[in-house]
């Protein structure tokens, strides 16, 4: 059945000679894979410049639910970015966020909540003129609420620990490792209840930054078994940190 929806860019490999699959989350069937003929070589670099992580695009597809891999009829990009692919900060943080829901999002079928918050977040860190030197960890913490494992800190006093294997607070330290010490939940709850708009205001150090990311990927990885190692994460870390 040919079909029109929105979609975000999440991952591509090669295949074959002139071909792509492409990862892609889209408005109205979740997580698909998609083949991209003559995507390869010179004639087809336009195709290959909007396969990019995160880029959205508009799409007509050929949609078989009995297909693994869906066809992709023709694309466009429906936002231009007017600053992703030129500033190393967002460019870097747009392929770590790729990674992550690339890792995250299974479902194959339509979440508008979901996708809307990512279409937004998105536009939001394209068109931001400075301050975003957080916006990977405020993704995160809000994408918590979109699938399922939104902590239960929304009422936090000052001086609890955020237990990581429960989601849910402390006065006592836990007695293992996977917690957020007590500075480190503060933060994560302001991120977590922030609205997009009030992000700016949001300030912590280079340490503070890199200490709670590791702990929200922690949180991330005790509950989703299958997401394994993030490979971008190092060099997210190499730009931030240098």
């Amino acid at each position: 059945m040919l079909s029109q929806t929105k979609g975000i860019l999440l991952h591509n490999i090669k295949y074959g000679e002139n071909s792509i699959i492409a990862t892609i989350y889209t408005e109205k069937f979740g997580r698909q894979p998609y083949i991209v003929n003559s995507a390869k070589g010179k004639k087809a670099r336009n195709k290959a410049s909007m396969l990019q992580p995160l880029y959205l695009l508009d799409m007509v597809v050929y949609q078989k639910q009995s297909r693994e891999v869906q066809r992709l009829k023709e694309f466009k990009t429906y936002e231009t970015f007017r600053s992703i692919p030129f500033d190393i900060k967002k460019s870097t943080q747009a392929i770590f966020i790729a990674e992550i829901l690339y890792k995250l999002l299974r479902e194959e079928e339509s979440n508008p909540e979901l996708f809307h918050f990512c279409e937004n977040a998105i536009k939001y860190l394209d068109l931001s003129e400075g301050g975003i030197n957080n916006f990977h960890l405020f993704f995160l913490s809000r994408l918590t609420g979109f699938l399922g494992i939104h902590p239960n800190i929304k009422n936090l006093e000052n001086g609890t620990f955020l237990d990581l294997r429960k989601g849910t607070s402390s006065q006592v330290e836990p007695p293992h490792p996977l917690y957020m010490n007590k500075y480190e939940t503060q933060q994560f709850q302001k991120l977590v209840n922030m609205k997009i708009e009030h992000f700016p205001e949001f300030k912590i150090s280079r340490e503070e930054r890199m200490s709670l990311l590791i702990k929200i990927i922690e949180y991330y990885h005790y509950h989703f078994n299958s997401m394994g190692e993030i490979k971008s994460l190092h060099v997210l870390n190499e730009v931030f940190n240098s």
